[in-house]
């Protein structure tokens, strides 16, 4: 059972997140290249604007935004998943390997096969499904032991091996590829949100409808895998039957935002220490802080990198690596 005070604050803090989250995103439709007056944003999402500040919020800002959100969102569901399962506070799909391989099945797709750009958007999240499956079913062979199980610490650096090793396959691929081509895998790499049509909303929107009630669904589950082996078998959960479902299910959620937000890391790390740190280290309190921190601080991020200089724009996965890096590298040390 968990205790009442432990609910309120889960509520409280939700209440705040879903407040900056707001508050940010009023920001971010304000303020860009175009910018529009903030007493006009309102009047314009009611119908009253003038056709600029209508294109400007409504075919520009708004799809990007929402799109931003939403793969936070995605990346911080899957980063705390992925940190129960292994039992190890430095998973992330950044970081071990899955959003590189969701890459290299993009760009694999984007070079070599003929792009039909009606279809794309919505063919974009299986390719880099399929290419984050195929790297994580890897990762999980190599740190899987018949004799100990998996092996989180094992995980972690195997899957860094490979998030390396695709890098490099990333570069190989780039470096036989036509040159219009090139910039788009490069904005990509960088973690440039370049998905920012509605059509992009619709594609990732499915995605986190379905596998957030579902993860909340399973968040006992995920306690009782965030206990030892043993314990955890001791109660009648099918470990490995579990953990393939859960794994799957991080997978798909870090492959849809990778989709259409490039190569961002560290997004999944962050969200869930933040939410145990403020809610403690329960699946149910913790995840939906998590989700809502996720969209909050990928939107902060792009709302920054946006603005920061006049005439140009920092990638927002430049943003995240900023804050998350030194934590990562902290994270190191402590554990």
């Amino acid at each position: 059972m968990i205790a009442p005070h432990l609910i309120r604050r889960q509520r409280l803090i939700i209440f705040i997140l879903c407040a900056l989250i707001i508050a940010t995103f009023i920001i971010g439709l304000g303020m860009g290249a175009s910018s529009v007056s903030f007493d006009r944003i309102i009047p314009t999402i009611l119908g009253n604007g003038t056709f600029k500040e209508e294109f400007v919020l409504f075919s520009i800002r708004l799809p990007r935004i929402l799109i931003t959100v939403l793969a936070g969102m995605a990346l911080a569901l899957s980063g705390s998943i992925l940190q129960s399962i292994t039992r190890n506070d430095l998973a992330d799909p950044g970081i071990i390997g899955i959003n590189a391989g969701a890459g290299v099945g993009v760009a694999i797709f984007f070079l070599f096969f003929p792009v039909d750009v009606g279809s794309f958007i919505y063919v974009l999240p299986a390719v880099a499904f399929l290419g984050a499956l195929l790297t994580a079913i890897l990762i999980y062979a190599f740190s899987y032991s018949k004799k100990e199980g998996l092996q989180p610490v094992r995980l972690v650096l195997v899957g860094i091996g490979f998030s390396m090793a695709l890098s490099g396959v990333m570069i190989v691929l780039i470096s036989s590829a036509e040159r219009s081509k090139v910039d788009f895998i490069a904005k990509w790499l960088a973690g440039n949100i370049w998905g920012n049509d509605w059509a992009f909303v619709w594609a990732i929107l499915p995605w986190l409808v379905i596998l957030i009630p579902f993860t909340l669904f399973k968040a006992n589950k995920l306690n009782l895998l965030n206990l030892s082996e043993p314990v955890a078998i001791g109660v009648g959960v099918s470990l490995e039957k579990e953990r393939i479902v859960l794994l799957l299910t991080a997978v798909a959620l870090a492959a849809s935002a990778v989709s259409v937000t490039g190569g961002i890391a560290f997004i999944g790390l962050l969200s869930p220490h933040i939410a145990k740190a403020l809610v403690g280290p329960r699946n149910q309190l913790f995840i939906p802080v998590a989700i809502l921190t996720g969209g909050w601080l990928l939107l902060l991020a792009d709302t920054i990198g946006r603005n920061i200089i006049n005439f140009s724009s920092i990638p927002a996965g430049i943003i995240v690596s900023l804050i998350g890096a030194p934590y990562f590298i902290y994270l190191l040390f402590k554990k």
